[in-house]
């Protein structure tokens, strides 16, 4: 069964990330320890709040170094809401530098007559990348719950595993690279598809834990 670390930077409510994974099928865990990252299958980074405070919290921590080189080394990683955010170059919503795992920046949603900010409650997925680790069993058209007033622009839009509408405006909900992938709404929140893409991405972490030969 996954070994999962989820990554407690003090932001967002971590045990209902380990619910959803727990109902997927893997074993998470709680941890802000360098070797626990080290030691896990793959890597949760969940979160809520605001963007500034969460890069602070993760320098503070001394785990930012370590995030980059578990996600360099190959090992799964999945990031839900701000930790998806996280993943970019800096956000309009502060001035703390991000990451930089994924090039591009966070922007905040423009206001449109009717059209609330944040953007709040369930949506539908538009899938762009067919062969996305996350999507068997999901469709196009499939419900999701979203929280943020801000989304993401990656500077390679090919980045993108997914996007929805808010208004006007055509926004990343999932992105997907190699082993990282990252969903700005919530899957834990999102049952039944939710629950699907977290069984995915258990699969996949599965899929590549070595046998033990007897």
């Amino acid at each position: 069964m996954a070994n999962i670390a989820v990554i407690d930077y003090d932001m967002g409510n971590l045990h209902s990330a380990c619910k959803g994974l727990a109902l997927a099928g893997a074993t998470p865990h709680i941890t802000d320890l360098v070797a626990d990252l080290e030691a896990a299958d793959a890597l949760v980074l969940p979160g809520d709040g605001a963007f500034d405070p969460a890069m602070r919290h993760l320098r503070d921590k001394g785990l930012v170094e370590p995030i980059k080189q578990q996600i360099a080394s190959g090992k799964p990683f999945l990031g839900i809401c701000l930790g998806l955010q996280l993943l970019f170059d800096g956000s309009d919503e502060g001035v703390e530098a991000g990451l930089g795992i994924i090039p591009g920046r966070i922007k905040k949603f423009y206001k449109e007559p009717g059209i609330a900010i944040p953007h709040m409650g369930w949506n539908q997925l538009t899938l762009a990348q067919p062969g996305c680790p996350l999507w068997p069993g999901v469709s196009d058209g499939d419900w999701v719950y979203f929280v943020h007033s801000y989304y993401a622009e990656p500077a390679d839009p090919a980045v993108n595993a997914a996007t929805t509408t808010h208004g006007s405006q055509t926004v990343t909900a999932a992105i997907a690279r190699d082993h990282l992938m990252a969903m700005q709404y919530h899957p834990e929140k999102s049952a039944p598809a939710g629950l699907v893409m977290l069984s995915n991405f258990v699969a996949l972490v599965n899929a590549q834990i070595p046998v033990a030969v007897a």
